[in-house]
């Protein structure tokens, strides 16, 4: 705790690990298998246990809990851990539970992240770097969520679901099936509407390869054959990476089906 700045009223229980420059504040309960890194903030009211680990330069905000146990019915108590990575903000009343010994037993999160006001992430759940959770939006047990996802306010995403890299959802949607990398999904049902165009345009992404994304798109709307077997095709005929990555996540193994193009 050398050079940590905890206030009187905070609780630091035997056996934590507090990082040089953290900042714990008023009313903190830290568990004895906790890990914060250098420069972590923590803001009043904090409840972080469990196998925890948080990275360095991190802030949670007032009344979040990270690193209770799974709100699974088959958990029977087994040890399994959170594992957050660096530079995350995490707003009021964030939720994040540790793993389950069926699901790998860790919950993951990636570097510089932004999780507003009462947002929960359960269970296994895998997230990227730069990902978004919009205020009170949920993602279920097993979920991935790729690097630079946006997930809208007031949305869920079910069980075992993928969304690939660079994925927007809106806001007020249901996703119960996995989102190809890049894809723009809306509609109450979750619906994929087009590419998240906007997004490929801020992340400077070439004009070649935007074009190629939307023939590609077009491809998958409209091909001949299955999802899959529109998807093996366009691999063999592109040479953009972006096309191929979104080629990848399709062929690759889900416990979910698509959300396909209307």
């Amino acid at each position: 705790m050398h050079n940590a700045d905890i206030h009187p009223s905070a609780v630091i229980e035997q056996g934590a690990v507090i990082g040089q420059g953290c900042s714990i504040g008023p009313f903190c309960h830290i568990g004895p298998n906790v890990v914060l890194h250098d420069n972590v903030t923590l803001k009043s009211h904090v409840v972080v246990t469990g196998q925890t680990e948080i990275g360095s330069g991190t802030t949670v905000y007032s009344f979040a809990v990270l690193g209770e146990i799974p709100q699974d019915k088959k958990f029977n108590g087994e040890e399994t851990r959170l594992i957050i990575g660096q530079r995350n903000r995490i707003r009021e009343h964030v939720t994040m539970n540790t793993g389950t010994q069926g699901g790998g037993g860790v919950t993951r999160i990636g570097d510089d992240g932004l999780f507003m006001a009462g947002c929960h992430v359960a269970h296994d759940v895998i997230i990227g770097n730069r990902v978004i959770l919009v205020n009170s939006a949920a993602v279920a047990g097993h979920c991935v969520l790729e690097d630079d996802v946006i997930v809208g306010g007031l949305s869920g995403i079910h069980q075992f679901v993928r969304i690939g890299q660079g994925a927007i959802i809106g806001a007020v949607t249901m996703v119960t099936n996995d989102v190809i990398p890049f894809g723009l999904v809306q509609a109450p049902r979750g619906e994929l509407d087009g590419l998240n165009l906007v997004g490929l345009k801020r992340k400077g992404v070439a004009r070649s390869d935007i074009t190629a994304l939307r023939a590609a798109f077009q491809m998958l709307a409209q091909g001949e054959g299955t999802f899959q077997n529109r998807a093996s095709r366009l691999g063999d005929d592109t040479d953009s990476d972006y096309v191929k990555q979104i080629v990848k996540f399709i062929l690759a193994d889900s416990d979910r089906s698509f959300l396909t193009p209307g």
